[in-house]
């Protein structure tokens, strides 16, 4: 019974927690669906749990590669199945939880990342068009093209802007149309999707406000300058994570901390709503309210265990 919990929600919506508690309850295993949290020296900022609240649960695909390193949702899903079926075979309960939508889609869907040939002419080209007109160019020219892999991108994607290109300037099909051809055959797991919502957007908001005045208690700034130091953010994946590059303005003296830390909130809020348009996607999900001064966790450990059981829910 290959059966798997999934708990995916916004940045601060309470996932890390909710899924320790239910690894202590159901003899879990935390398997992380995070696309910061894989590097390694970047805790505080991608918000890593602690070692406390990590205590006696495993955590895998937490501090797998260094900034430097290239990895790619193709990575993610066969690094992640290897751990699902781990967990599985040593008689625990795999809970998956973050917040990468891409990470998700790939397991839920089983995409078979087929292999594209793409002329470094074409690649060489998208990148000098990147340089002289900028992400939002690329992504309206991507829009125009496939529509479907432009939606939940940002202008500053610039990595899935490019590859989308790159496949459709590549092959002449577009990266959506592969992508319908890939998600065939089913997966071999089978997943229960729970996904943190609010009924009131405001509480969402307030709990990411209080999220980054804890960061900075817990030494995000110091974490910042040294990552910055270390020069961790040239590497293009690493310099994409939110909590790093808007206080970097502090230590060059454009900004005052407050202002680097209001810049932060409002960049925070903003990738929570693009998180929470991705999620609204998965209708067949569990919508747990995170917000109606009740503890979530004992309805989430009921539906669980009917899941588990292979009752009906």
């Amino acid at each position: 019974m290959n059966r798997c919990l999934a708990i995916f929600g916004p940045t601060a919506s309470g996932k890390s927690s909710l899924a320790y508690r239910l690894a202590r309850e159901l003899n879990g295993d935390i398997i992380s669906v995070d696309s910061m949290q894989i590097y390694r020296g970047m805790d505080i900022g991608t918000a890593k749990p602690t070692s406390e609240e990590m205590e006696n649960i495993p955590h895998k695909m937490i501090n797998i590669c260094d900034p430097h390193e290239s990895f790619s949702v193709y990575d993610f899903k066969r690094m992640a199945e290897m751990e699902i079926r781990a967990t599985l075979q040593s008689g625990k309960v795999p809970i998956l939880v973050g917040g990468t939508g891409l990470y998700f889609d790939s397991l839920f869907l089983n995409t078979d990342f087929g292999k594209f040939d793409i002329a470094p002419r074409i690649r060489k080209e998208l990148e000098q068009l990147l340089a002289e007109h900028g992400g939002l160019f690329l992504l309206e020219r991507l829009r125009s093209i496939d529509p479907d892999a432009a939606q939940p991108l940002h202008e500053k994607d610039h990595k899935r802007i490019l590859r989308a290109l790159e496949v459709y300037y590549s092959t002449g099909k577009t990266l959506t149309q592969f992508k319908l051809q890939s998600h065939k055959n089913k997966s071999e797991f089978d997943f229960l999707k729970i996904s943190l919502v609010f009924e009131h957007r405001e509480n969402l908001y307030q709990r990411i406000n209080d999220r980054v005045d804890s960061m900075v208690k817990d030494g995000l700034v110091e974490e910042v300058r040294r990552v910055y130091e270390t020069n961790l953010l040239s590497y293009k994946t690493a310099s994409q994570a939110i909590g790093y590059k808007e206080i970097i303005p502090f230590f060059t003296e454009e900004k005052n901390l407050n202002e680097c830390l209001d810049t932060l909130k409002q960049k925070t809020r903003n990738y929570a709503k693009r998180q929470l348009t991705w999620f609204r996607r998965y209708e067949d999900a569990y919508k747990l309210v995170m917000d109606n001064n009740e503890d979530p966790f004992w309805t989430a450990l009921s539906v669980s265990k009917q899941f588990l059981k292979e009752e009906k829910i």
